[in-house]
């Protein structure tokens, strides 16, 4: 796992065919990958949120009870490798649009990896900061978009130019569960499911 990770930031085109050309399961994808590095946002922001805290106007740090970050930290767990395995099944349906076969295993494999830096990314969220969290998420969100326009073609082995039409089809998508995930957060923070502060 940890030498594709390092391959996909410094070498992500060969890092694409190599993944490609493994046998993996979606069981193992999730054990070895998935589940470890979507713990980094969610650890870290349990930590950044009730340890740490955040400053409204230079006031005192304001933080979460342990309870409350538990609650939303295991919620934004499993919303994460929910994502995944959705995004995997979105790319598995969308390829058959564009002449590509490609196992739903193999799908999920292809999103787990592309979201690796929204994951690595995550550890901004130890020290909360609106600055630091949009520099890095910034920065995370466009590694994840260049590797996703990146290996789309390589992975799926179709034309650049159709590449690029079937990668644009996946980030809309990605948009969408983003854009549903925080409506989901929006309807479950009504219903008593939400943060409580510490002042």
């Amino acid at each position: 796992m940890i030498h594709h990770v390092v391959g996909l930031f410094t070498h992500p085109d060969q890092e694409w065919q190599e993944i490609r050309g493994e046998e993996e399961t979606i069981s193992h994808m999730y054990l070895t990958h998935v589940l470890i590095l979507a713990a980094i946002p969610a650890i870290s922001a349990y930590i950044g949120t009730t340890q740490v805290g955040w400053s409204i106007g230079g006031g005192a740090p304001v933080t979460l009870t342990e309870g409350s970050a538990l609650a939303m930290t295991i919620l934004s767990y499993l919303a994460m490798l929910v994502g995944v395995g959705v995004m995997g099944a979105f790319i598995h349906w969308m390829a058959r649009t564009y002449d590509a076969n490609p196992t739903m295993t193999q799908c999920v494999v292809f999103a787990a990896y592309t979201a690796t830096p929204l994951f690595i990314g995550g550890l901004a969220a130890l020290y909360p900061n609106l600055w630091l969290a949009m520099i890095v998420g910034t920065a995370a969100i466009c590694y994840t978009v260049y590797l996703l326009y990146v290996g789309i073609p390589t992975f799926m082995n179709i034309p650049k130019e159709e590449g690029f039409l079937f990668s644009s089809s996946v980030l809309a998508v990605g948009l969408v569960v983003l854009v549903a995930m925080i409506a989901l957060s929006v309807v479950l923070w009504g219903s008593g499911i939400g943060p409580v502060y510490r002042y």
